[in-house]
């Protein structure tokens, strides 16, 4: 097994992680279906950041930071048109350990680089935009 196998079985893990997430965005309620977009683009842009690494693929980065802006601020965006935005502890956790989990191994394989200040600047984004987004809001249950 190469590095580069080893990489795509580690983008595999929130690849698979999706599956429930989009069903839940099919088929849940408004406020069930914002926390799953939450948590949809967090596990994405991991999977692309991955996968990047496995197939050697720098573009999927750049399509990784994209997400990483655009994702949380959707989220907001949909949040105002429910007059809510629901808390989450999954989307917080994964956030916190997810995130660290995946950018750390792929900055010590990147080496120092431009590349690694790219991938830290994504972990940044994906933390701040899942802990943000997860914290809901205060008047939670009060019509807006």
């Amino acid at each position: 097994m190469s590095a580069a196998d080893g990489w795509l079985l580690a983008g595999l893990v929130p690849l698979l992680g999706l599956v429930p997430v989009l069903w839940r965005i099919a088929y849940g309620e408004p406020g069930d279906r914002l926390i799953a977009q939450n948590l949809a683009c967090l596990l994405a842009a991991l999977a692309l950041l991955l996968t990047a690494q496995g197939f050697g693929r720098p573009a999927y980065v750049d399509v990784a930071l994209v997400l990483s802006v655009l994702g949380p601020a959707g989220t907001l965006v949909y949040a105002r048109f429910l007059g809510v935005l629901p808390g989450s502890r999954l989307v917080r956790w994964i956030a916190l350990a997810g995130v660290p989990a995946a950018v750390i191994p792929l900055c010590v394989a990147t080496g120092p680089g431009r590349a690694m200040v790219k991938l830290l600047v994504i972990g940044a984004l994906l933390m701040a935009g899942g802990l943000v987004t997860s914290a809901g809001s205060r008047d939670e249950g009060v019509g807006a």
